[in-house]
């Protein structure tokens, strides 16, 4: 007979498993990497298509003018830096360092750093003109505050990409001091045990450092910003002194435990944003008597706000089965999907369909980045073998197009001139792509 000590043991497997789960590496490194291009290339075009219209939308010449913005920001205290001055040149500044930042974090550069500086512009346009939008800025609003809190870096991103470098340089040139019996240089102990000097990483922390610190004796910013901001300029100089000093430490172990946390915690309130907004949508559209009989998607078709293709939408409202279909439809995947995050199949044919649905919305009713940004945070679902084989497709779509150009006819550095293969831009799939996740790092690279 088994003692009460022997029992209670094997219960405790399972939890034990998942804090182990859930605090060795960053989950979903793919489904992160996904949500980051999305948002950020959403952002990034809407900015772009709306460079024209700009002063009208959140600068000088919008409607809900500066006094009015600066009066309801004193009272909700929310986030933005128009509201530091009026000026055309700030304004115009402020426009050119979002559409920067967005560029960048969407190819991964510095991604850690990119993810903060990327909400700073979200935050500052969207709340210097609340009335502007048509849904999925609110979308994009939440998500970049989310992406600061995760490691959407680990792949397909200029960071990764880095990171392989660095592996690969480390192991050659291991090679070398073991038959030269000469010391290592002096840098920062990448992933895979190498060496190399980040000159870029604590130049950025320094600049971001005095601007913040210039900010904060200008009194622009309220404690809760000033706590967040400090915060995370100091994790990122904690981050690379504990890389630089002790890489295989109980300091770095534990910085390692609570990035990965905070980005399996991150990740989860995205997955949560993304069914609440699902379920809320679905259950308000079955209190709306159009939406019981039938025909709710018939009246937005027929205005002419929502017509970008006139001839389209007068033959989609024209059968009537199919705007019934389309309006029953919608109700039920928007309810039905919540409750099928419990069921594999059951969850990529409903994924599907929803992103067919914002897909048609973006042609029909001529909503791009609300379709976009909801693409975006559906992403976070996808399964992972279907990222990763998205992922091979691109790279080989990618390397059969650069070696038709004549620059890839050119060396491209000592490694392929020694007849070394060159290391890949990031890891692709399979137990590379795994390993890469799970080597990956939150400091200046990630």
């Amino acid at each position: 007979m088994s003692s009460p000590k022997e029992r209670t043991v094997p219960r405790l497997d399972p939890l034990a498993r998942g804090l182990q789960r859930v605090t060795a590496r960053a989950l979903g490194p793919y489904q992160s990497a996904v949500v980051r291009i999305g948002f950020a290339a959403t952002w990034l075009l809407f900015l772009l298509r709306e460079l024209p219209h700009r002063n009208e939308l959140y600068g000088p010449d919008s409607p809900w003018g500066w006094d009015m913005a600066r009066q309801l920001i004193s009272e909700n205290d929310a986030f933005t830096v128009l509201m530091w001055s009026d000026a055309q040149l700030w304004f115009d500044f402020v426009y050119g360092f979002a559409v920067l930042t967005s560029a960048l974090l969407l190819v991964g550069w510095r991604t850690r750093t990119m993810s903060v500086l990327f909400m700073i512009g979200v935050l500052s346009l969207q709340n210097r003109s609340i009335f502007m939008g048509d849904g999925g800025d609110n979308v994009i609003h939440l998500m970049a505050i989310y992406l600061v809190f995760t490691r959407c870096g680990q792949v397909w991103s200029l960071d990764a990409r880095r990171r392989a470098r660095a592996r690969a340089e480390g192991a050659e040139r291991a090679d070398g001091e073991r038959a030269d019996g000469g010391e290592g240089p002096d840098g920062v102990e990448g992933p895979g045990g190498a060496w190399r000097v980040d000159r870029v990483g604590p130049v950025l922390w320094a600049v971001l450092g005095t601007a913040l610190a210039l900010v904060t004796g200008m009194d622009e910013l309220g404690w809760f910003w000033l706590v967040l901001f400090w915060g995370l300029w100091a994790s990122q100089g904690l981050w690379w002194a504990a890389g630089r000093y002790a890489p295989r430490g109980a300091q770095r172990l534990l910085l390692d435990v609570v990035a990965n946390l905070a980005h399996n915690a991150a990740l989860l309130v995205i997955m949560v944003e993304a069914c609440l907004i699902y379920a809320t949508a679905g259950w308000y559209k079955i209190q709306g008597s159009r939406w019981q009989d039938g025909t709710a998607v018939y009246y937005p078709l027929n205005l002419d706000y929502f017509s970008p293709w006139p001839a389209l939408s007068e033959l989609l409202s024209s059968h009537g089965v199919m705007i019934m279909i389309i309006t029953y439809g919608t109700v039920i995947v928007q309810v039905a999907f919540p409750f099928t995050l419990l069921n594999r199949r059951v969850k990529n044919v409903l994924l599907t369909l929803m992103i067919c649905e914002h897909a048609v919305i973006a042609v029909v009713l001529g909503l791009p980045f609300f379709s976009l940004a909801m693409i975006a945070a559906d992403a976070v679902f996808l399964p992972t073998s279907f990222l990763r084989r998205i992922g091979t497709w691109v790279a080989r779509a990618r390397g059969a197009l650069s070696a038709r150009l004549p620059l890839s006819r050119l060396p491209r550095g000592p490694g392929v001139a020694r007849g070394r293969r060159a290391p890949e831009t990031a890891p692709q799939g399979g137990r590379s792509a795994q390993e890469g996740a799970e080597h990956a790092r939150v400091g200046f690279g990630a």
